[in-house]
C-alpha cells in the first residue's frame, strides 16, 4: 500500500494535485485543508496517502497531516460514506470542528455539509463518537465552531483567492460579528474589505 508520496508538485488544484516522483506523475485527491498547506508548483511536497481500491479503480487520497488521514479513514468506515464524501466533509470542516461536532452530537453542523442528510449525520455521530474521543481537543473544537456554515463557505472562498486559512478565519469572524445572519457572498465581500484595510 502507498502510505506517502514525496516529490515535485507538478500541478495543484483546490481538490487535486499531481505529484511527480522519479518521472511518474501521481494524481492525488485532497481536501481543502491540505490544499492550504501546499507549497508553490515546482517545489518539493510530501503527502500522507490512502490508497482506495475498488473493482474498477485505484484512487489515491492525500493529506497534509496524520490527523486528517486518520479522520478520513474512520469516515470511510461509516456505512454509506465513500471516499469522495469523506473528502468533502474534511474540506467543509477543519479536523477540530469535525471532531467537536461528533463529540457534541451537533447534527446541525454535520447536516450543513452538502451530501450529508440527517440519517447520515446521526450514523456518523453514533459510529464515530468513541473513535474520535481520543482526538477530541474540546477547547480547540469550540474555538473552531464559532464559524457558521456560511462562514466556512466564506473562508473557503477567501482561501481560493490565495489567502491563508488563519487570516481568512479572522477576517470572516470579524465580518460575522457585524453581520451574523449574512450569507457567504456578503461575508466574503466584507472580509475582503477588512483584509485590504
Amino acid at each position: 500500500m502507498i502510505g506517502s508520496l514525496s516529490g515535485r508538485l507538478a500541478a495543484k488544484d483546490i481538490d487535486e494535485v499531481l505529484v511527480e516522483v522519479q518521472g511518474v506523475g501521481y494524481r492525488v485527491a485532497i481536501p481543502l485543508s491540505t490544499y492550504e498547506d501546499l507549497p508553490a508548483e515546482g517545489e518539493e511536497v510530501r503527502l500522507l496517502t490512502h490508497l482506495h481500491v475498488r473493482e474498477d479503480e485505484l484512487a489515491l487520497y492525500g493529506f497534509a497531516s496524520d490527523r486528517e488521514r486518520r479522520l478520513f479513514e474512520i469516515l470511510i468506515g461509516v456505512s454509506g460514506i465513500g471516499p469522495r464524501l469523506a473528502l468533502h466533509v474534511l474540506s467543509r470542516l477543519t479536523p477540530e470542528r469535525f471532531v467537536g461536532a461528533i463529540s457534541r452530537g451537533d447534527l446541525t453542523t454535520l447536516t450543513g455539509i452538502s451530501g450529508v442528510g440527517k440519517k447520515t449525520a446521526e450514523r456518523m455521530v453514533l459510529e464515530l463518537k468513541d473513535k474520535v474521543a481520543d482526538m477530541a481537543d474540546i477547547e480547540a473544537a469550540e474555538r473552531g465552531a464559532v464559524l457558521t456554515v456560511g462562514g466556512e463557505d466564506a473562508v473557503k472562498a477567501l482561501i481560493a483567492l490565495g489567502i491563508r486559512r488563519a487570516a481568512a478565519e479572522q477576517a470572516v469572524q470579524r465580518s460575522l460579528a457585524d453581520h451574523p445572519d449574512a450569507p457567504a457572498p456578503i461575508l466574503t465581500r466584507h472580509a475582503l474589505g477588512a483584509l485590504k484595510e
